[in-house]
């Protein structure tokens, strides 16, 4: 199934809606609980639905150093993985980029991070994240994006901004089966 968005209304600048996703549908705006590794501390699934959740979101980064993208699928995808049988969002680790600044180098082509657990190396591409998360079987992936820190110039700003946009490009142009739907980035 596609995902579709259907706008139900709108007060002024705000919208309100209703994302639909192979696993179920997302009133917005939603509460979205986050479930770094794949799970919300201290709660179960059950539990985050009987709070009102309807999606909740992973994170690629993490994610992918442990237990790894091939343990996942391996398992029957990330919903089997968490137990949560709702949509699921995974950031594509483009908030690493900026948060793991000491541990991570950035160049046109993608990302190498060394991990915060092992010192390993990791290697994201826009295709490569568009993949894993496709592999995962996510509802909705985020497209890798580049976040400078603040304060920034004008110019630095404008370049994140271009390599971006080049990555959502080449993410969008990336083979994505069973992929739900791909989020660029504002």
């Amino acid at each position: 199934m596609p995902l579709t968005f259907e706008l139900l209304g709108t007060a002024g600048a705000a919208r309100r809606g209703r994302l639909s996703t192979p696993h179920g549908t997302v009133e917005t705006p939603a509460f979205m609980p986050v479930a770094t590794l794949g799970a919300v501390k201290g709660v179960t699934p059950p539990e985050l639905a009987a709070a009102g959740a309807s999606v909740m979101l992973s994170n690629l980064y993490h994610l992918a150093l442990r237990p790894g993208i091939d343990a996942i699928e391996r398992l029957g995808g990330i919903h089997r993985f968490t137990g949560w049988s709702r949509p699921i969002l995974t950031d594509s680790g483009g908030f690493q980029v900026f948060s793991l600044a000491a541990l991570r180098r950035v160049d046109d082509d993608g990302v190498t991070f060394r991990s915060h657990i092992d010192g390993s190396e990791l290697r994201f591409t826009p295709e490569g994240v568009v993949g894993m998360q496709a592999r995962m079987g996510v509802d909705v992936a985020m497209v890798l994006d580049e976040c400078p820190p603040w304060p920034v110039t004008r110019e630095a700003a404008a370049a994140s901004w271009r390599r971006t946009l080049d990555w959502a490009r080449r993410a969008r142009a990336a083979p994505a089966g069973g992929l739900g739907g791909l989020f660029g980035i504002v």
